[in-house]
């Protein structure tokens, strides 16, 4: 071969190398592009197997199970659906109660727990109101009211796919801020008399100063002279007690007399003698059942002789 022909053949090396480049490029970009067209495929692929989607959650009911003069329990109850094949975590649970826009109380709830694969699962969330925060916090809470509130809940889930959603409840209702009873001995009607055991009757009058129904089931309390305990009395009654209302209920009781000192014995020779009464008494309203203290103390009895009819002399004590 002459030497003025090598340019020629350098030339057509470059050449078929550049070409040869060239095509390796295209076909590790078009490998690439397939690879990632195979991926998109399976993944919906899977999808559609797996049947991955969002969950459902809701606010079905608003539980009171328990309420005193100091607070409030609450329980919201929240059914969230879960409709894929694996299980999903309850990252987080924000919660405000509030009423005519004023926050009464608000926190969060960390790590709620989990929703199992294909399922639906009522997650309870517990709450309480503390009234003397509320009452110190808002002059026009008064107690005996009703008040109405707004329960909003923020539920934060973590789904495949999806990633993390926050869910958006709330529901309303009303919740009371109870006011303690009034309780007064109207008489005592002595039944039977001695020293060794005494039997009477209370004549008690109860005053509801709530703005709901309080039906009475059980009534407990003891009863002081002068500081002195002449005993308790437990009546299992029901009374209805209407709002802003009064009721009337009789008590039998048993005491020793001999056991109650010198404040008998004034009452019986007519001097005033100083009584109290505490005790709870148990009812039912329409927020669910509650248990109330009752007291009464500063009161004064005295004993008179009533004669009606002219039948025999009854003994009372009058306050």
């Amino acid at each position: 071969m002459a030497s003025y022909d090598k340019p020629d053949v350098s030339e057509r090396e470059v050449r078929d190398r550049g070409e040869k480049e060239e095509k390796k490029e295209e076909e590790k970009g078009g490998f690439l592009d397939k690879v990632k067209d195979f991926i998109h495929d399976i993944g919906e692929k899977i999808e559609e197997a797996v049947g991955v989607g969002k969950p459902t959650a809701d606010v079905t009911e608003i539980h009171i199970p328990h309420i005193s003069m100091e607070k409030a329990e609450i329980v919201v109850d929240v059914l969230v659906t879960n409709p894929n094949p694996v299980p999903i975590p309850l990252i987080d649970i924000n919660y405000l109660i509030e009423s005519d826009g004023r926050k009464l109380v608000s926190g969060l709830i960390p790590d709620a727990g989990t929703i199992h694969a294909h399922g639906s699962e009522t997650v309870k969330l517990p709450l309480c109101l503390i009234y003397d925060d509320i009452k110190s916090t808002y002059d026009d809470i008064q107690p005996g009211s009703v008040i109405p509130y707004r329960v909003k809940v923020d539920l934060i889930v973590d789904v495949p796919v999806f990633g993390r959603l926050t869910f958006p409840l709330e529901k309303t209702g009303e919740i009371p801020v109870p006011y303690k009873p009034q309780i007064d001995l109207e008489k005592v009607q002595f039944d039977k008399f001695s020293f060794e055991e005494t039997t009477a009757t209370l004549h008690l009058k109860l005053g509801n100063k709530n703005d709901f129904d309080l039906c009475l089931n059980d009534i407990d309390f003891e009863v002081w002279l002068c500081d002195v305990s002449i005993g308790r009395a437990d009546l299992s009654k029901s009374t209805n007690i209407a709002k802003n209302g009064e009721g009337y209920i009789d008590v039998p009781i048993t005491f020793r007399p001999k056991d109650c000192g010198s404040a008998l014995w004034d009452m019986i020779r007519g001097k005033g003698t100083g009584y109290a009464i505490k005790g709870n008494i148990n009812v039912d309203t329409p927020f669910g059942a509650m248990k109330l203290p009752i007291t009464k103390e500063g009161g004064e009895t005295r004993l008179k002789k009533n004669k009606e009819g002219g039948g025999d002399e009854d003994d009372e004590v009058c306050l």
